[in-house]
């Protein structure tokens, strides 16, 4: 079992991540979160991992921070809930904003997460009430990613379409939340972007 991994950051998408170590690249899938913190292609990195073994895959999940991997296996541990819905679950919030919404069994909240219906999200509150502490409230990271609009506006698609949406329906909704379409905050970082186009999209704009 592969419980941390350091080396060299070979790749990063808002789905996964490549990181070289004693010349292998190992491919981990992470959470939006995660993705947001990450340092630039090229430099070293760290990160807790949780390894799923199946009978036809071994597949890697790698966490910014050890907190975000607790809150990933108290899910996996829901009923009908597997690693790659967990996932989903921790890009569509961050975990201190997940552990409130579990607590204050904020079924509409939750229910916003792409993938996630009322019934899914009630069964979270119900499994997870009990299992969440104040500790899970802590942050998993930084503050974003910066670059040019371009790329944010790319990077943003990518991430919204690693959450189910369409190809077309994320680069309309990336496209208005760069451009201000959202109400919202100025969008500086992939962070806000995503959290704008979320907005426009539960709209139904």
């Amino acid at each position: 079992m592969i419980a941390h991994i350091s080396g060299r950051l070979i790749q990063k998408k808002p789905a996964h991540a490549v990181v070289e170590a004693g010349g292998v690249g190992y491919l981990l899938f992470i959470s939006l979160q995660t993705y947001y913190v990450l340092p630039e292609e090229g430099a070293a990195v760290s990160l807790h991992v949780h390894t799923s073994v199946r009978e036809d895959a071994i597949n890697l999940f790698g966490f910014i921070s050890a907190r975000e991997r607790e809150v990933f296996e108290k899910l996996i541990g829901v009923n009908k809930v597997g690693p790659k819905m967990a996932i989903t679950i921790l890009s569509g919030m961050p975990c201190e904003e997940f552990a409130n919404a579990v607590q204050n069994r904020d079924v509409a909240r939750l229910s916003l997460i792409p993938g996630i219906g009322r019934k899914t999200a009630e069964r979270l509150i119900v499994e997870l009430a009990d299992k969440l502490s104040a500790a899970d409230f802590a942050p998993v990271g930084g503050s974003g990613v910066s670059g040019g609009t371009s790329a944010l506006n790319n990077d943003t698609v990518e991430a919204l379409i690693s959450l189910g949406y369409g190809r077309a329906e994320a680069v309309r909704a990336a496209r208005e939340a760069f451009n201000g379409k959202s109400g919202g905050r100025a969008v500086d970082s992939v962070q806000d972007g995503i959290r704008e186009a979320l907005k426009l999209l539960s709209a139904g704009k």
